[in-house]
């Protein structure tokens, strides 16, 4: 029997009263509704078009002023308590987090994997309790750089044509900027937020900077064996018991025909080089194809190959440095395996005519 009739009758008529009421008001509000959306059509959201991506690499926000607390090296050693100071401490153990900057990043979340990979964490690229109290700082943060008549005397602008490139005496720093980064293995904007007060257009020689301490070890011996990550464009070497002896993020080849997978060899160990532009690998280049000549550059951190060249069993093919270390890992390259300049370097101390390099997908 429905529910209804089990009601007594007026119960049941205040029941269907209700019910009424309640269909009357539905009613009235879908009229409602179909007159305001008469009035008021719905706005029709059109997908913006995809930006075009930039080969520039995305600006560091701005953090002024960079506050570091009072550091006494009694504080020493002690878990890291911020990103800065882990990228800081990561670098001083090799496993470099591409330019230090203070902020987390995809290069610094996989410093951090690597870090605990080396340590039997889980890898999870993120800064938690186990990390930190494994990842500790041995002394304070920052140090002072004095800059120096010599660096000073270094500075020249670079050339903005290849020709005006091979003509010069050397392709060397262009700002004291520059420079101090470079050492620091920062960010230009990090050590101008650490140096708020100094007119970076005019440096005097005894000019005194706070930069990040960062300074790798001393290595041991040699590598045993350098693996190239192709997916997650990172470079490591290991010794012989396949212990981590450092971890860099790299750039490969734009195009994926020019990406060797396999084991290579070393055959030249090569520092502060020249370059030899080819105009057949720069068909993109009008200058270079109107020239129709190979050219010569001089060496320097602003050379394209950087200040080492570890040349492999494949011709063309190499692991070097930049002259743009904030690009690597983001940008990619012709062929070869691009480094900043400061891990090109160390890479070289742990290289060997012969040493295997393994490229893996």
């Amino acid at each position: 029997m429905p529910i209804l009739q089990k009601l007594p009758s007026k119960r049941r008529r205040r029941f269907g009263d209700f019910f009424a009421v309640l269909l009357l008001l539905a009613i009235v509000a879908g009229l409602g509704w179909l007159w305001w959306h008469e009035k008021h059509p719905a706005k029709i959201f059109k997908s913006r078009p995809a930006e075009k991506i930039s080969a520039q690499p995305p600006a560091r926000p701005k953090l002024k002023p960079v506050v570091i607390a009072p550091q006494s090296p009694t504080d020493f050693p002690r878990p890291v308590r911020d990103v800065l100071e882990a990228q800081v401490a990561l670098a001083r153990r090799a496993i470099s987090p591409g330019s230090i900057d203070g902020a987390i990043g995809s290069q610094t979340r996989a410093a951090i994997a690597a870090f605990q990979r080396s340590q039997n964490l889980f890898e999870s690229g993120v800064l938690e309790t186990n990390t930190r109290a494994l990842l500790t700082l041995d002394a304070p943060l920052l140090t002072t750089y004095t800059v120096t008549t010599n660096d000073l005397a270094r500075l020249q602008p670079i050339g903005k044509t290849w020709l005006e490139k091979s003509q010069q005496s050397a392709l060397d720093y262009e700002t004291i900027l520059e420079l101090v980064a470079e050492k620091a293995h920062s960010y230009p904007s990090l050590i101008e937020e650490l140096n708020p007060d100094v007119d970076w257009t005019n440096v005097a020689a005894g000019t005194v900077l706070k930069i990040p301490d960062v300074k790798y070890p001393e290595p041991d011996g040699k590598a045993a064996l350098v693996v190239i990550h192709l997916s997650e464009k990172i470079l490591e070497a290991f010794d012989a018991q396949t212990n981590l002896l450092a971890h860099f993020p790299c750039s490969i080849a734009a195009k994926v025909e020019k990406r060797p997978v396999g084991e290579l060899h070393v055959t030249v160990l090569a520092p502060n080089p020249n370059y030899t532009v080819d105009p057949e690998l720069f068909p993109e280049s009008a200058e270079l194809q109107a020239l129709g000549h190979k050219l010569i550059l001089p060496p320097g951190p602003n050379n394209p190959v950087g200040v080492a060249w570890i040349e492999l069993d494949r011709p063309g093919y190499g692991m070097h440095g930049t002259p743009v270390p904030e690009q690597v890992g983001r940008t990619e390259s012709h062929g070869c395996f691009r480094l900043a300049n400061w891990d090109a370097e160390y890479l070289m101390k742990l290289s060997w005519i012969g040493m295997p390099v393994e490229v893996v997908p």
